[in-house]
């Protein structure tokens, strides 16, 4: 059983880079938009950021598809369904991604949500903690073991925090503010890797970027395991309401220009991150890949690897 993260938070910084891209939109079964893709990726690779990070429920496959487009980016699945995807399954294709890319990739592992229904037929069902270590048992069980230094956990509340710090290269934290990100930092201790995602509408108009963060932000607030992180947090019913209050928006978004951006980025690595996954939002977010966006803050941004 691996006990232990193997690589300090600075060494794997510099696997990860400073800086990453977040997007549901990278991954698709259409071949011609898998080829949109790749060119994305590639981009993506050469503007500097560090990790591409697969949302949305992303599969072993959707990461080979983006190894094979870049030389030099860590790829991340963020996260792959622990109730979607068999961990032998998982670990044999870890072992062929392993042989042909290296340590360029990290298997994102997450619960899921409840509300999704995909879990009520499965061995812990109702126990995500416990599913999760059975799950790293798992891997750790395999004929080819999923080493910890590939591995990270999507951790919001303690008991996953400690989990991550003592099963594998570290969190993360999905949906969540530079106050909770100090919160995990002093959880995780300083040698687990902290790589939370940030939400970014790169767009100066304020009253018209909350409109978009609030579109985008109502499908979350549907679901308990985050408004109930944001009340541990001191938010209540009236910040859930209409997409969201301002004073929500503006602790889980970036909201504005790219300087102002790049002023909430800083106050997340501030606050403890070694990684942060920036999830440009948009109109069409999941649809629609944001490489206009990636380019301007490309300029603004701290994309140095290590």
């Amino acid at each position: 059983m691996t006990s232990t993260t193997p690589t300090t938070a600075t060494e794997s910084t510099a696997r990860l880079g400073r800086i990453g891209v977040w997007s549901a939109a990278l991954h698709s079964e259409d071949p011609d938009r898998r080829r949109e893709i790749a060119d994305a990726a590639a981009e993506l690779d050469e503007l500097g950021y560090g990790t591409l990070w697969v949302g949305g429920s992303s599969s072993p496959d959707d990461i080979a598809h983006l190894l094979a487009a870049t030389s030099l980016a860590t790829v991340g699945s963020s996260i792959i369904s622990i109730w979607q995807h068999e961990a032998a399954a998982v670990a044999a294709r870890d072992a062929e991604l392993a042989d042909a890319y290296g340590d360029r990739f990290v298997l994102g592992l997450g619960v899921s949500h409840a509300e999704f229904g995909d879990r009520q037929d499965r061995p812990f069902a109702g126990r995500p903690y416990s599913a999760m270590v059975a799950y790293l048992d798992a891997l750790d069980a395999a004929p080819r073991p999923v080493p910890a230094s590939r591995r990270a956990l999507a951790a919001l509340g303690p008991k996953m925090l400690r989990l991550a710090r003592d099963r594998s290269l570290g969190a993360l934290p999905y949906l969540t503010t530079a106050e909770q990100v100090a919160e995990a930092r002093t959880a995780l201790g300083p040698d687990a890797v902290l790589a939370p995602e940030l939400k970014a509408v790169l767009d100066p108009d304020l009253p018209r970027a909350r409109a978009t963060a609030r579109s985008y932000l109502t499908g979350y607030l549907g679901l308990v395991n985050y408004t109930n992180n944001f009340r541990r947090l001191g938010f209540g019913d009236d910040d859930f309401t209409g997409g969201g209050s301002d004073r929500l928006l503006d602790a889980v978004f970036a909201l504005g220009d790219a300087p102002a951006i790049r002023e909430r980025v800083d106050a997340f690595l501030a606050a403890g991150a070694d990684h942060l996954a920036i999830q440009v939002v948009t109109e069409d977010t999941r649809g629609t890949l944001p490489r206009p966006q990636w380019r301007a803050l490309a300029e603004s941004l701290p994309l140095k690897r290590a």
